[in-house]
């Protein structure tokens, strides 16, 4: 019989603790999620100069992203892909600003008038535009500066490199665990500010 007692005192402190595990690591859950929507994103640059962004990673199941990111959901289900295989969603917003000064240089361009009456008495007209170009290894504009209008076209390249990493939790020079998961994001272009972003890890 004290064998059978001990064995269920076993079994129910096992079961307690599985209970008391899970609990702890729910609440520590939600309180890094809590701290990670009330953190700002931290703008920074990098050695060489990149425009660079850190913030916390927010950790949700998937029945709570649906519910708070419910636009998200909804675009990956248009893509096809069922919710419960997603592992991670991520989002940045970035704005590109740059000045230029580049030199005018004039072109003619000849024009006919359609008219009969008007190429007797006028013939062949010229008229001269003024064409601008400017590009470095991100940028390209070019155009065309009319007597009233202007025509011009801007191409911006941009790499972003996304880079999610654990922080340990640390006491003195003693590290363990995990405290919270981290996404840095850097942009190649200089030109480009990163506004916004977002890393969400779905947990099973």
């Amino acid at each position: 019989m004290k064998k059978y007692l001990m064995l269920y005192a076993v079994a129910v402190t096992a079961a307690l603790m599985v209970v008391w595990r899970h609990y702890h690591g729910e609440n520590q859950r939600l309180a890094r999620n809590q701290e990670a929507l009330a953190s700002e994103i931290t703008l920074y640059r990098t050695q060489a100069g990149e425009e660079a962004a850190s913030a916390q990673v927010l950790r949700l199941r998937c029945a709570e992203f649906e519910r708070l990111r419910a636009e998200d959901a909804e675009e990956i289900r248009r893509l096809g892909i069922r919710l419960r295989r997603l592992e991670a969603s991520a989002r940045t917003a970035t704005a590109s600003t740059l000045e230029i000064r580049t030199p005018l240089r004039d072109s003619l361009i000849v024009r006919r008038d359609t008219s009969e009456i008007l190429s007797r008495s006028f013939g062949t007209r010229l008229d001269t535009l003024h064409s601008f170009r400017w590009s470095d290894p991100w940028v390209r504009i070019e155009g065309i500066i009319r007597r009233d209008s202007v025509h011009c076209r801007i191409h911006s390249v941009d790499t972003l490199r996304q880079i999610v990493h654990r922080i340990p939790h640390r006491f003195l020079f003693i590290r363990w665990g995990t405290k919270a998961l981290r996404q840095e994001i850097v942009s190649q272009n200089p030109h480009t500010r990163i506004v916004y972003t977002e890393y969400i890890r779905i947990e099973r």
